[in-house]
């Protein structure tokens, strides 16, 4: 018998002291006794009473009687359901709850013993002791023996369903044991979880379970027991409900990835909005039927955010990348593809940024290959020094082909965590315009001289030269022909333009001029013929008309960066524009007339600035490394935070960085620079200084000089849009201001010499009548001469006798024959010219170019049998074209007749024309496989009487008629050629 038996009453104990084996006696009494033992514990109700008893103890006789075990726990209720009816429970209680010792005859079969028992009960201190005999020791009749029989039969059937049922609800007493300790494990998890986990029950949602955590969410808010709607009300119009309800009606889980919801975190009423991952998920009871749903859910509101400040950053990166006034890309790999490209520079280069990103800088540019530039940037690569370039010259796509650009530029090495070098920052500026200038200015000097000189012996020149006299007025003719065209082009683009242009003249400034684009911003005022002021009251107060007086008195251009108007409206209200612009003067005569306005709308651009963040540390790199002076100053104190070197050389030796301006450079004080810092952290407008000058150093220990510079300042914001600092660009314009200096110091000059040409000019005209009248002399008088010489030729032939022929008399005939052919074409040519000098104004009409070809093809048949030539013909791009048909005839017949004359000896002449659109223009091409020209000498190629092959018949005059025919119209010619391979002739009609 096991030790922890349950203890014997005290009276036992102590008539068992009385044995000197008293620790094993006790057990081998119950051993051996024949009496069933059984020890009881009562079970008591929520009110006190006796509700049943367990079984704590059987011994042997008991276990033999019963079938169970020693300690068989359950209750006697469980094990011997019929106590409570045959009156055993009954006499349990009241022995146990009185003291008193108590017996009872049971005769009752459905007790499981299969006998008649004798049942004593005696209470032992918190337990009841119980004995039961059965009466099997007693002698039995043959009846009794048969019922006793029938009864085992019944007991065993009886003990064997017990067996199944004690059995079945051990399993599920274990189970629903397990149940509950693995809720309780569900709940603990759930209560700790860092997730957001609720129970929602049926279709109304009510909140059966929520964690702790979804508490604290919401401010420690209670959700059970209520439905979802009244817990978290302020989620009404935000799609979440719908959801639930949806899940719900569909059973199909619905995922929400990082969205976004407005909640009363605080029990404040005011909303915040917070972003989370989320699932819903439908719960089934026992028959499969939804009877909930499952909410979890996970705060991600941290990595959103993140997330989305790192975006803006990007954006703010980006946004001061592009706006950075200096041209930016960043060459990656051995093959320098072009990997970061800002505005600036797909400006300087001619392409979209977007179609150079991820293109071989020189697949992308090929006209850029044999330039150096790779050579420079190997260099580079492999020593790993930045390379320095000062007005390096440059010719882009975009150039015209005798145009050349000229850049300041660095190639600096961007090297990686491991110190290699992975890709070179290029920073470039273009500074053509000061090449330009300072060259404007050596070339306008020498321009003078030599035309001093010329004035001083043009006389002389006029005199002698009568052919150079004509050229010159057909100079100075097309020179006023170009400058109409030019007048007219720009006419034209400024019609076209997005730009505002507008021309004011006189002191009032009275709109002389607006183009389409300016007017579209006063749609409905009049403005040509009124002055600013009159048309545009609202520009007076503020400040604009201030301005304009200010450009008419001085001179001096002003440029407006996105400066605010404010525009009153026809219903009253008022509309803020933002405008970059010039106010530039323009003169007539050397006095100012009046004032032209370029402007741009950027009221866009202006507004989404308002509304980004300035740019971050993160161009600190580019910055460090820019050829132009760049620093950041933080803080309402103005404190340096970043210095890049070129304006570190303006101030050399001076500790500037992490220092407040007026501490690092007192001598600041005082000046406007502070102030105009403050203006622009104070009020978040950029401000463009123009042609600053400063006395600097270019050079630690170098004396003082005048520098000139215009700078940017330009406010940055933080993430919240709050101005947190301000940025300043710089760039060097000396050469410019003083090329503008020497310009106008010599405009003095310009205009003696504008009055020397017009005198010229004046003398040009005279003699080009004299010219005219010469002309029309020589082929009116010598003709009557001509004729006379050739009547002579021919009686002279028929009085001499007949000459052999290769004798030398009728060599002499032949070459005087000659002479006088050649000097009749000379007299029709010169008649040609001098009309066609007066031929301006000669009538155009619509003419079929195909049949203006094929006329002169049927013309020029017997030369095409003679070259064995072949003409192959397309001009349904343009088969009409406006121009004279005489002229467009004689046009078509020079361009075919050389192309056919001019052939190469060794391969037939073969001549194609096609026609096509260019602007303006219907161009028609005439291309040979003939000789062609050597354009080295492309200047005189159309000059009259100039002729570069001699072995066939000419007069050197058809080119220069053609050139002239087509100018007088506004037309002009263009000839592309290969010594060898044949020439390519296009004609340009206007439209």
């Amino acid at each position: 018998m096991p030790s922890s038996a349950a203890p014997l009453p005290a009276h036992l104990v102590a008539s068992a002291s009385l044995f000197a084996s008293a620790d094993t006696l006790l057990p081998d009494l119950l051993a051996v006794s024949l009496t069933a033992i059984k020890l009881l514990r009562p079970i008591y109700g929520s009110g006190g009473d006796i509700q049943d008893f367990t079984l704590e103890y059987l011994n042997p006789a008991a276990q033999r009687m019963t079938g169970l075990p020693e300690r068989p726990g359950g209750t006697i209720g469980s094990h011997f359901p019929n106590v409570r009816t045959n009156g055993v429970f009954d006499l349990y209680q009241r022995v146990f709850e009185t003291g008193e010792p108590g017996q009872h005859e049971l005769s009752d079969q459905a007790d499981g013993s299969g006998n008649y028992f004798h049942v004593a009960a005696r209470r032992s201190g918190d337990l009841l002791v119980v004995s039961f005999t059965d009466t099997a020791a007693h002698p039995r009749t043959a009846v009794e023996l048969a019922l006793r029989d029938s009864q085992s039969r019944e007991r065993q059937a009886l003990t064997d369903a017990e067996a199944l049922v004690q059995v079945r609800t051990q399993a599920l007493e274990t189970a629903r044991a397990e149940t509950d300790a693995q809720r309780h494990s569900l709940q603990a998890l759930i209560a700790e979880a860092p997730a957001l986990i609720a129970r929602l029950r049926g279709p109304n949602h009510f909140v059966e379970l929520a964690n702790e955590r979804f508490r604290q969410l919401l401010g420690g808010r209670e959700m059970t027991g209520r439905p979802y709607r009244d817990a978290l009300p302020e989620l009404t119009n935000q799609a979440f409900f719908d959801q639930l309800d949806a899940v719900y009606r569909t059973g199909e889980t619905y995922y929400g990835t990082e969205i976004p919801a407005d909640l009363d975190r605080h029990n404040s009423g005011e909303l915040t909005t917070a972003y989370f991952d989320y699932t819903y998920q439908a719960t089934r009871d026992a028959q499969g039927r939804i009877d909930g749903i499952l909410l979890f859910a996970n705060d991600v509101s941290e990595q959103v955010e993140a997330r989305q400040e790192r975006a803006v950053q990007q954006q703010q990166l980006g946004d001061a990348f592009e706006q950075a006034p200096v041209a930016i890309c960043v060459f990656r790999g051995p093959d320098y593809v072009l990997d970061v490209v800002n505005a600036s520079m797909g400006e300087m280069l001619g392409y979209p940024p977007a179609w150079l990103k991820g293109k071989p800088f020189f697949a992308a540019l090929p006209e850029l290959v044999d330039q150096g530039l790779r050579t420079l940037l190997d260099g580079v690569r492999a020593s790993g020094k930045a390379f320095v370039a000062q007005a390096q010259p440059i010719q882009l796509a975009q150039h015209l082909p005798d145009e050349t650009g000229f850049y300041d530029f660095v190639y600096q090495p961007l090297r990686d965590a491991n110190g290699n070098i992975g890709a070179i920052t290029c920073i470039a500026t273009d500074v053509t315009e000061q090449v330009r200038a300072r060259r404007q200015v050596e070339r306008l000097n020498q321009e003078l001289a030599d035309t001093n000189e010329e004035l001083q012996c043009s006389n002389e020149e006029l005199r002698a030269n009568n052919d150079e006299l004509a050229h010159s007025q057909q100079a100075v003719l097309e020179e006023a022909q170009r400058r109409v065209s030019e007048r007219e082009t720009f006419y034209q683009v400024f019609e076209q333009t997005p730009a505002c242009i507008a021309l004011l003249r006189e002191p009032e400034h009275r709109f002389e001029y607006v183009n389409a684009a300016y007017q579209q911003l006063f749609p409905t005022r009049r403005l040509v013929g009124r002055s600013l002021a009159e048309a545009l009251p609202e520009t007076v107060k503020q400040g604009f008309v201030a301005l304009l007086d200010n450009v008419y008195r001085t001179g001096e251009t002003y440029f407006g960066q996105d400066l605010p108007l404010r525009l009153e409206q026809p219903d009253g209200s008022t509309q803020d524009v933002y405008f970059t612009f010039t106010y530039q003067a323009y003169r007539e005569n050397g006095a100012i007339a009046g004032i032209s306005i370029f402007a741009h709308d950027v009221t866009a651009q202006v507004r989404a600035r308002q509304e980004r963040e300035a740019q971050q540390n993160q161009l600190h790199t580019l910055f460090m490394q820019a050829p132009a002076p760049i620093v950041i100053l933080d803080g309402s104190e103005l404190v340096f935070q970043l210095v890049n070197p070129a304006y570190q050389l303006i101030f050399p030796g001076r500790e500037l960085l992490n220092k407040p301006l007026l501490e690092a450079l007192p001598e600041l004080q005082g000046t406007p620079i502070p102030d105009l810092l403050r203006q622009v952290f104070e009020t978040g407008a950029t401000y463009t200084a123009q042609e600053l000058p400063l006395m600097l150093a270019r050079h630690e220990g170098a004396p003082l000089e005048e520098i000139y510079w215009t700078f940017i300042y330009q406010a940055r914001r933080n993430a919240y849009g709050t101005i947190d600092g301000i940025l300043a660009f710089a760039h060097e314009v000396t050469d410019q201001v003083q090329a503008r200096r020497v310009v106008e110091a010599s405009g003095e000059q310009a205009r003696m010499l504008a009055e020397e040409l017009r005198e010229t000019n004046t003398q040009l005209t005279r003699t080009n009548v004299d010219l005219d009248n010469f002309i029309y002399t020589a082929s009116h008088d010598l003709k009557a001469p001509i004729s006379n010489i050739e009547g002579l030729l021919h009686a002279l032939r028929t009085e001499l006798p007949p000459q052999p022929p290769g004798g030398e008399v009728s060599y002499i005939m032949e070459l005087m024959q000659d002479s006088v052919n050649r000097f009749t074409r000379t007299i029709e040519h010169l008649t040609d010219v001098s009309k066609l000098q007066k031929e301006h104004g000669q009538p155009s009409a619509t003419v079929p170019l195909a049949a203006v070809i094929e006329d002169v093809r049927l013309d020029l048949a017997p030369l095409l049998k003679q070259t064995g030539g072949l003409l192959d013909v397309d001009v349904r791009a343009t088969p009409l074209v406006t121009f004279s048909e005489k002229n467009l005839r004689s046009v078509v017949y020079n361009l075919l007749s050389n192309a056919f004359k001019y052939q190469a000896p060794e391969r037939p002449a073969r001549v194609r024309i096609r026609s096509r659109t260019d602007g303006d223009y219907h161009v028609i091409d005439v291309q040979d496989n003939g000789l062609g020209l050597d354009l080295a000498r492309d200047q005189y190629l159309f000059t009259m009487f100039r002729r570069y092959h001699t072995h066939v018949e000419g007069s050197g005059v058809g080119l220069f008629m053609v050139k002239k025919m087509l100018e007088n119209v506004g037309g002009k010619i263009e000839v592309a050629s290969k010594l060898g391979y044949g020439s390519t002739f296009s004609v340009y009609i206007p439209r």
